[in-house]
């Protein structure tokens, strides 16, 4: 048996006035959840909703209806099914005057502190209301006026969300989202808290998530002059909270992980420690075969040094011409961003090419501090060459440009304006032997004094029948299959931990 909280309508009341009342963090009380919720809690207190005359035609309809969104809206952008939980995520990414000025060193104006005070007290009261409570009384409306079915559905749904709250997310930011805003707490006092984080992590979704995806929901204008012209550009709020998206289960990589390479990686952890202390740091180009762990080595800097506030924001080449937009949106914050694009080419020297090389070097705008690009590429002037771009003697003929020597420059410009080209080349036979084995010594599958890891003497350790077998093994894998890549190395060491045998066999 469920209770009813007798005093259901009065606290809708006073949670209306919380919603309504909301000023510095009024971008919550815009959010498709609180709006949906205010929406369902104002038809609720309506004179149509009147337990003594209720219209079952049309008033029922519309408390479902409205019952509906707020549920099909909760579910879209729920934390572990937990209203609480929701409304503390949805306060801690909200991106606002004190959020922003919490990110500076310098102390918020009082009057901010006062309103956000009061703002976070209102939050509080609104996270801590019982969404269960509300979908009983609800039913037990419905079922007063015969609509039973209906009654059952709705205080099935309230059930299942009592029983989700205090249930714990199983995100990356859960944990500081309840240590800043403890239950059975005003949120008012939290605003130390709240403060200490943003200056230490930043503000919105750069402070709880450390890896991004720019995925804006409506496409953007390009960013020539002639649609700079025609549109507005869409403030830095609303970018972020359209186009940032946060990986929730990022890959948790580090740089321990990492084998062969030292003296590339030691080039991009150098470079990014420089950025992170505020020094002038280059764009990077990691540039080689494939499979040999450019990717994974940006990623794992990235994990390595989030703490200090570095994030990683992965676009795609399409939106290479979206630069001017995230750059709007980054530039003002406290975090600092390494861009990264994965798997750089070009087929031809086109707009995003030209867009690309214009950020890089030589825009009218003074280059963000805060930000740095790092890319990938399998090819090293990033532009696919076919017979037309290739000079012969200087000499225009069949299928060769007249001007050619002007078009590989211009191919090789972009390429030239990474500040550094860090190689990655095909390791040696040795150097793929000591990567496997270095991987299967961490999963415990060769002994630690079976096999030299990275930096150690090769042929360190006894080479015992079963070593010796790893090997060979590892030789006929990168013959059937992919190559000598540390890509390559990871998928033998995967096979073998699944203990199946080999192909050949």
């Amino acid at each position: 048996m469920y209770i009813i909280d007798m005093n259901i309508t009065e606290n809708i009341y006073a949670i209306l006035a919380d919603i309504v009342g909301l000023s510095i963090f009024s971008g919550v009380r815009e959010h498709p959840l609180l709006f949906s919720f205010k929406n369902l809690l104002e038809d609720i207190t309506s004179d149509k909703f009147d337990e003594s005359a209720f219209d079952i035609t049309d008033t029922s309809l519309e408390i479902i209806r409205d019952w509906a969104c707020f549920s099909e809206v909760f579910v879209q952008y729920q934390q572990a099914y937990s209203f609480y939980l929701t409304m503390v995520y949805l306060t801690l990414t909200d991106d606002n005057p004190y959020t922003r000025a919490a990110e500076t060193p310098a102390v918020p104006p009082p009057v901010l502190c006062a309103m956000a005070k009061t703002d976070l007290s209102r939050l509080g009261r609104i996270a801590s209301f019982p969404i269960h409570n509300l979908g009983f009384h609800i039913a037990e409306t419905l079922r007063k006026s015969g609509l039973e079915q209906l009654a059952q559905n709705i205080e099935e749904e309230s059930r299942v969300l009592w029983a989700a709250e205090g249930r714990k997310a199983q995100t990356e930011g859960a944990e500081t989202a309840l240590r800043i805003f403890p239950e059975n707490t005003s949120w008012g006092t939290s605003l130390p808290a709240l403060t200490e984080h943003i200056r230490t992590r930043g503000a919105g979704l750069p402070g709880l998530y450390t890896v991004f995806r720019w995925m804006p929901e409506d496409p953007l204008p390009v960013s020539t002059p002639s649609s700079l012209m025609s549109f507005t550009i869409p403030s830095p709020k609303s970018l972020i909270s359209q186009a940032l998206i946060p990986v929730r289960s990022p890959d948790p990589i580090r740089l321990a992980d990492l084998y062969g390479y030292e003296d590339q990686r030691s080039v991009v952890v150098a470079n990014t420690l420089r950025f992170l202390d505020g020094k002038p740091a280059n764009n990077l180009l990691l540039y080689g075969d494939r499979g040999t762990g450019k990717s994974v080595t940006v990623k794992a800097v990235c994990n390595e040094y989030a703490d200090r506030g570095l994030r990683l924001l992965e676009i795609r080449k399409s939106d290479l011409n979206q630069f001017p937009f995230i750059m709007e949106a980054l530039a003002p914050r406290f975090c600092r961003f390494i861009i990264f694009i994965d798997d750089l080419s070009f087929e031809t020297v086109d707009d995003s090419f030209r867009e690309l090389k214009t950020l890089l070097e030589g825009e009218v705008e003074a280059k963000s501090p805060n930000v740095v690009i790092y890319a990938t590429s399998n090819r090293r002037h990033l532009v696919r060459e076919g017979s037309a771009d290739q000079p012969i003697g200087g000499i225009p003929g069949a299928g060769v440009e007249a001007r050619a020597f002007d078009t590989v420059q211009e191919q090789l410009s972009l390429a030239d304006r990474f500040g550094l080209t860090v190689i990655y080349n095909t390791p040696s036979q040795e150097e793929y032997l000591r990567i496997a084995e270095c991987i299967a010594r961490r999963r415990g599958l060769l002994p630690a004094e079976e096999g030299g890891c990275t930096g150690e003497d090769p042929d360190k350790g006894p080479i015992t029948e079963k070593r010796k077998a790893f090997r060979e093994n590892a030789l006929r894998w990168e013959r059937w299959f992919n190559g000598r890549s540390p890509r390559t190395a990871v998928q033998y060491v995967d096979w073998v931990t699944g203990g199946d045998g080999f192909p050949w066999e």
